[in-house]
Parts: structure tokens; C-alpha cells; sequence
């Protein structure tokens, strides 16, 4: 379970650089509208081999995780645009983890002393690792704060509502919610296309973002099946390392010492979330 959380929030991490490089080429509904196919196949290529049971549970929790996660991505965007992304990115990440925590917590998962003290830690980790130092002190408006809380909270309820479908569905929820999540996005992308602008996006790098994305939801179902929702959407929150730290091998960008505090303590912190 631990792996797959891991390997869902590495995920999750890389599709954000991929996206974000591809969104610095051209307007991210431009982007979405090459994603958001490519991550579609990957979910329908793997069908024979995962498997699905297309029944009520995972037809409409798949819908409903769908709907988060367009209102999410549209969100946590929105909020990037409206302040600075060095302060929204843990805001949004810590919102989303904290919701499942309460999720699980409420249906009885019961966690060991060092899983309770691993999510603190987590937690502090996302802001080490995403707050630089030379806007640590910047002021964000009310506005932009709520938005990205909202954004959060769509994304917490999107893993809230995939780990509700029921287990045996196979990846039912995640195709029909990729499915619905596809239509709103690139509906939304026709619909302001005079808005948007002209610019065409690295096609294998949004693509690729998109890939990735689908694994990463994957990874995290699997997870979430195999162990506790807390102790999964904790890890998985983690994405922004991995985000970090390949900005920090591809585009050289400087990694601060607080930054490599939040690293390491990132790694505590999946260290004692692994006790539960």
C-alpha cells in the first residue's frame, strides 16, 4: 500500500512539471485538450487488463469523482493564476490531504501513534517544500486563499469519491470518471477557445502529462483499496517533491536549504506513515 502511494504521489509530481512546462508553451485549456484524450486511452488500454464491473456503485461515483476533479483542476489553476504558486501549491495540497484524513477517520480506520505523528509531519513537509523563502512573507488576498481551499477540497473529494465506488469494480470508476472529467474540461477549452488564445502545446509533453495522470489516479485506488484512505491521500499529498525536484535536475532550478529540509522531511514523514 505504502508503494503505491509513493508511486501515486511520484506521479502525480511529474504530470504537474510535464503540465506546467507544456502550460508555459501555450494556454493549459490548449494543454487539456491533448491531456485529457491521452489519459483516456491509457485508462481504456488498460481495461482488459485490470479489468471493470460496470455497476451503479462505480458508474456514479466514477461520474461524481469526475465532476471533482474538472471543478478541481479548473480551481487550482484559477488559483495559481491569482496568487503566488509557491503558496497556493501546499494550501491546495494540504487541504486535499486533510479532508480524506477526516474521511477515514469518521468510517473507523484506526491509526498507530506513529501514523498520527507521520501526518503533521507530512504536512509540514508540503510547506517546506514548496514555500521559498523569498515569498514567505508575501501577502494573497481572501480571494485567492478561498480559491485555493476550494481547490483542495474538489481534489480531496474526487479521492474521497473513488475510494467509495465499490472494490471489486475494477478501474469502472476511474475510466467513467476520466470519461466525465474529459467531456467538462474540453467543452469548457471549445467554449473559450476565442479566449484562450493562439499557441499550440509540446504535444508529447502534454500528452504526457496526461499518461501520467491516469497512473497516478491509478496507483492511488489501488492503494486506497489495499490499505487506509488517511494514511494514502497523506503520502499522496506529497506530489510537490517530486515536482521539486525535477524541476531541480532538468531546469537547474535552485533547490533553497529549506527546501531540502522539507525533502527530508518528507521522508520522515512517509517513514512513519508506514507504521499504521
Amino acid at each position: 500500500m505504502i508503494l503505491l502511494a509513493v508511486a501515486s504521489a511520484c506521479a502525480y509530481g511529474i504530470a504537474d512539471f510535464l503540465g506546467g512546462t507544456a502550460s508555459r508553451k501555450a494556454n493549459v485549456f490548449r494543454v487539456v485538450a491533448v491531456s485529457a484524450p491521452a489519459s483516456l486511452l491509457v485508462e481504456v488500454l488498460l481495461l482488459p487488463l485490470l479489468g471493470a464491473r460496470w455497476n451503479a456503485g462505480s458508474l456514479g461515483w466514477g461520474a461524481a469523482s469526475g465532476v471533482a476533479s474538472a471543478f478541481g483542476f479548473a480551481l487550482f489553476y484559477y488559483a495559481l493564476a491569482i496568487g503566488p504558486m509557491t503558496i497556493m501549491a501546499p494550501i491546495t495540497a494540504i487541504v486535499s490531504a486533510a479532508l480524506p484524513v477526516v474521511v477515514g477517520l469518521a468510517e473507523g480506520e484506526r491509526l498507530s501513534a506513529a501514523a498520527i505523528a507521520g501526518l503533521p509531519v507530512a504536512g509540514c513537509a508540503i510547506v517546506l517544500v514548496t514555500v521559498k523563502r523569498d515569498v514567505a512573507m508575501v501577502a494573497i488576498s481572501r480571494r485567492a486563499f478561498v480559491v485555493a481551499c476550494l481547490a483542495g477540497c474538489a481534489i480531496a473529494l474526487q479521492l474521497v469519491m473513488l475510494d467509495q465506488a465499490p472494490h471489486d469494480s475494477g478501474i469502472a470508476p476511474l475510466v467513467v470518471g476520466r470519461s466525465v472529467s474529459s467531456v467538462i474540461l474540453l467543452a469548457t477549452a471549445i467554449a473559450m477557445r476565442r479566449r484562450i488564445g493562439p499557441g499550440r502545446p509540446p504535444m508529447a509533453v502534454a500528452a504526457g502529462a496526461g499518461c501520467l495522470d491516469s497512473l497516478a489516479n491509478l496507483f492511488f485506488l489501488l492503494a486506497a483499496r489495499a490499505g487506509l484512505l488517511s494514511i494514502s491521500a497523506a503520502i499522496v499529498a506529497l506530489y510537490p517533491v517530486s515536482t521539486v525536484i525535477l524541476a531541480r535536475v532538468v531546469l537547474k532550478e535552485h533547490i533553497s536549504g529549506t527546501q531540502w529540509v522539507g525533502l527530508t522531511t518528507a521522508v520522515v514523514g512517509v517513514a512513519l506513515l508506514a507504521q499504521a
